[in-house]
């Protein structure tokens, strides 16, 4: 296992296909452990080309849409919307 510097906007996901379309070959899934250090389990050969590679990754952070689930809460309180935004406002 091999330390690197955790990338700001890290999606393992994403990271591990970026890492596999470029050769290099996990084993073991990357962790990230108690001291915050994010550890990769590669050969010798790779640590650079990873290196590389896990300082460019910038991986997608997706927003959940939450409008459904504020809906279906609304509608279990017997309140609109609009309703709603009056109460907020």
């Amino acid at each position: 296992m091999i330390k690197f510097d955790k990338p700001t906007n890290l999606n393992g996901a994403e990271l591990l296909t970026e890492l596999n379309s470029n050769g290099v070959a996990i084993s073991v899934p990357p962790f990230i452990d108690g001291n915050g250090f994010f550890w990769l389990d590669v050969i010798e050969t790779d640590i650079e080309k990873t290196k590389s590679i896990v300082e460019q990754h910038n991986g997608t952070i997706a927003v959940l849409d939450k409008s459904l689930e504020r809906a279906a809460l609304l509608t279990k309180l017997g309140i609109t919307e609009d309703e709603a935004r009056l109460l907020l406002s």
